[in-house]
């Protein structure tokens, strides 16, 4: 993700009403496009990218438990105007405060979830420390024990687990490969290349794949690992 800033389980079973029609050249394809965005960003053109064929967004809502991204609410309402599904993302700081008090901070700003077809849950960033030692100065262990803090506090106040959004290289360097959220948060993987590459962390894949840090209408380019029947039953929980 940009900073201060992204596999499907098989446990996605629920139906969905969304207003956009379900066309048959997106629903035969095995992956859907879309991409993530934050201020860095500015004025988005949310529906040439849904013309172009992008069909979900990231949207960058928070950062520790001091940060809201001044562009939230308009990205928010642009991209819910076009039709696309979307969500909200918060980037961990793990050295500033607890798991519990950041899931809370971005609940509290546009990081919820509602059972309205349309509405990802949020998603958790933990990844590089961008102005520090790599693993914020935690262990293994005391990491495992923030994102379970932040992915259980979250889980217990929308009944959803939240995407978690890592690289291999660091989910490995910084949990010890934990693979304690396997079952239940979906994984959405950071690796610029053709291929998703290595999956960390137990995961069987990857659910969104951020495949490259440009994308044609701003942000980063995600996959959705999935038919789009898929991604809405992510979005209807």
């Amino acid at each position: 993700m940009k900073l201060p800033l992204l596999s499907l389980l098989p446990f996605l079973s629920l139906p969905l009403t969304h207003t956009a029609p379900l066309s048959p050249e997106l629903e035969k394809r095995s992956t859907v496009q879309g991409f993530d965005i934050s201020h860095y960003q500015g004025t988005v053109d949310f529906k040439s990218a849904y013309n172009s064929g992008a069909r979900f967004v990231i949207i960058k809502a928070t950062e520790g438990t001091t940060y809201t991204d001044p562009s939230f609410s308009s990205h928010y309402t642009g991209a819910t105007s076009a039709s696309l599904i979307r969500g909200g993302y918060h980037f961990a700081r793990p050295s500033s405060s607890s798991g519990a008090s950041q899931a809370n901070f971005f609940l509290a700003h546009g990081g919820g979830w509602s059972a309205d077809g349309i509405t990802l849950p949020g998603m958790l960033d933990i990844e590089y420390n961008p102005s520090g030692a790599t693993c914020y100065g935690l262990s293994a262990a005391a990491m495992v024990s923030w994102i379970a803090d932040f992915v259980d506090t979250y889980h217990a106040k929308t009944g959803r687990w939240p995407l978690i959004y890592s690289t291999n290289g660091w989910w490995v360097e910084c949990t010890g490969n934990s693979a304690r959220f396997s079952g239940t948060s979906p994984l959405v993987l950071a690796r610029y290349g053709s291929s998703p590459g290595t999956i960390p962390g137990g995961w069987p894949y990857q659910t969104i794949w951020q495949n490259a840090d440009t994308y044609t209408y701003g942000g980063d380019s995600d996959i959705f690992n999935g038919a789009l029947s898929q991604l809405k039953k992510l979005a209807t929980g």
